[in-house]
């Protein structure tokens, strides 16, 4: 944990208001959820709370058996970083913030299919490497949670519509499971 030097009085409502330049560094906006944890020493922390966290070993392994299948790169990000990933190495793109241009394609709803001659997408803000293939939304409830996608590298090819219907059936399976 490392300390911001910034100290907040609680008011009387028990209410700590979270500086602007904490919120924009980890991405926080009004409305978004944040999960409470204490520690023994009465510390406490507050955490970006992610529904797609709980899918997250699922969706490690729906990207393992999709990666293995096409051969291709799946990932599967919630509405901040990539939280699962086959066929890349995880400390280029695991767990590292969303360019601004996915979260653009995420908050249309709409799916999302690269083709030859488009400008690439990037899909992380930390590397140049990797550009979007194909994206579907996962929705639950009508609300986003984050998407499915199979990522290119500069020298891939545009992906084929069949690889783009096992991206929306997966999205559209992960939406589901966070229903029930």
């Amino acid at each position: 944990m490392k300390a911001t030097g910034i100290v907040r009085r609680v008011d009387d409502l028990g209410r700590i208001v979270i500086p602007k330049e904490i919120r924009r560094t980890l991405r926080i906006r009004e409305g978004d959820p944040l999960e409470i944890y204490t520690e023994k020493d009465g510390g406490v922390i507050f955490r970006k709370y992610s529904p797609m966290g709980d899918l997250q070993e699922f969706a490690v392994q729906m990207c393992d058996a999709i990666g293995a299948n096409t051969g291709h790169i799946a990932a599967v990000a919630d509405r901040d970083s990539i939280i699962a990933l086959s066929g890349a190495p995880k400390r280029e793109l695991l767990d590292k913030p969303n360019s601004p241009e996915l979260e653009r394609i995420m908050e249309q709803r709409k799916h999302y299919l690269f083709q030859d001659g488009d400008t690439p997408i990037r899909v992380s803000e930390a590397s140049e490497k990797y550009h979007l293939g194909i994206a579907a939304p996962i929705l639950s409830q009508g609300d986003l949670m984050g998407c499915a996608m199979l990522l290119l590298s500069e020298q891939d090819k545009a992906l084929s519509e069949g690889e783009q219907k096992l991206i929306q059936t997966v999205a559209g399976f992960l939406g589901k499971q966070m229903e029930s």
